[in-house]
């Protein structure tokens, strides 16, 4: 039996996807995003609400973080009237999480067409007081692992990455300018999405000029919090075939954390998660980087994007910066297009799934302006950094 036959994702597609308006601030509440999205991804299937037996989310109805999740799937179910065979969200779990539970869930059988969403209102939560990038604060209190940070105000994911990426730039002579691409080839995609709430034209001089957040790591290195909702219907792929799209069969994914729970409590700040979860894709399939022909990847910060094109070999360790330097790589029209939505960095944070939504959009050769050329096939998709990272391999039929 071959790699590509012994895995039971490849039992299951993606077979359609919905995003809300994406704003900053949206006027509509959080519930109202979540139902735009999701009656938008199951008309995309050409499905009914009565043929939705599955839902699930990420991280779940939670108020540790502004605007990172405030919709349950209880609301969800009872707003579309669904009959659920299974459900499932929470937290502890990759950022993709809910998705490779519904590819579980679909591949065991006990549900036919799981409804996917995630929905973010960071926008609508900012306030002069509060910012949405705090993390882990309810009312005055740090919890959990926060109450560690919390003493030296690292109490932001920006100055976590931010070791890293220090620690990328001295071993390894990355700059300044050539991270600045991956921040620039993402402006220039938004230019055509119009979805994308950062679209005015983005120079090197403008990146280079832009305040540091947490050095190395620069105002335009850093994702734009907004309110949005996106959904994805996974779907066993003997039903997919009958249905509206070609199906995305799900080649293979990744989710593998085999070093340590923590963001600064590791023996290496080079070898982050997303090793871990690429390593594990790559090990369930017989597709190569070389046959990937479009790459939406997490771009939380433009750094852990840099590490992703590492984690998944498309460049040698180390050879992050120099493999980007120019930008023509990652074009539209280069060897290896990425983030074509302008990714987090100029659409807006969607937390991993506006890539999903991207990647559906561009194998369904329905991207418009910002469409590649060469009818893509297979893309990979990714999400997260530091101690939680994952990956998916996504084939259209």
């Amino acid at each position: 039996m071959s790699v590509s036959q012994r895995y039971l994702e490849k039992s299951t597609a993606i077979t359609g996807v919905g995003l809300s308006e994406v704003a900053r601030p949206s006027l509509k509440s959080p519930l109202c995003l979540t139902i735009d999205a999701c009656v938008a991804a199951i008309e995309d299937a050409g499905l009914t609400r009565d043929d939705i037996d599955g839902v699930t989310t990420w991280p779940g109805l939670m108020d540790s973080s502004p605007g990172m999740s405030e919709v349950s799937i209880q609301e969800v179910k009872e707003a579309l009237r669904l009959r659920l065979n299974w459900y499932m969200g929470g937290g502890e779990a990759p950022q993709h999480g809910s998705i490779m539970s519904a590819v579980a869930a679909v591949a065991a059988g006990f549900a036919n067409h799981v409804l996917v969403f995630r929905t973010v209102t960071e926008a609508q939560a900012q306030t002069p007081e509060r910012r949405a990038s705090v993390i882990g604060v309810t009312g005055s209190r740090l919890t959990s692992w926060f109450s560690w940070l919390g003493p030296v105000n690292a109490v932001s994911a920006s100055i976590w990455v931010a070791q890293y990426a220090q620690r990328h730039f001295e071993q390894f002579g990355t700059t300044s300018e050539q991270l600045a691409q991956i921040a620039l080839i993402g402006r220039r995609n938004a230019q055509l999405n119009p979805q994308a709430v950062m679209r005015t034209p983005l120079t090197m001089e403008d990146y280079l000029a832009s305040r540091f957040i947490a050095t190395p790591l620069r105002l335009f290195d850093c994702d734009v919090p907004v309110d949005g909702s996106t959904a994805i219907i996974v779907s066993r792929l003997d039903a997919a075939r009958d249905l509206r799209n070609p199906p995305l069969r799900v080649e293979a994914l990744g989710c593998a954390l085999h070093g340590r729970f923590s963001w600064e409590q590791v023996p290496d700040l080079y070898e982050t998660a997303a090793f871990d979860a690429a390593r594990m894709m790559w090990s369930r399939t017989d597709l190569k980087p070389s046959d990937v022909a479009v790459a939406q990847l997490y771009d939380g910060f433009s750094f852990l994007c840099l590490s992703w094109l590492e984690a998944l070999g498309f460049c040698p360790r180390g050879e992050g910066g120099r493999f980007i330097e120019g930008g023509a790589r990652i074009a539209r029209d280069g060897e290896l297009p990425l983030n074509t939505n302008g990714g987090q960095l100029s659409q807006g944070r969607l937390h991993g799934y506006g890539q999903i939504f991207e990647a559906a959009e561009q194998l369904w050769g329905r991207a418009g302006e910002r469409q590649i050329a060469n009818n893509p096939r297979v893309a990979v998709c990714s999400a997260g950094g530091g101690p939680v990272g994952s990956c998916f391999l996504l084939v259209r039929e």
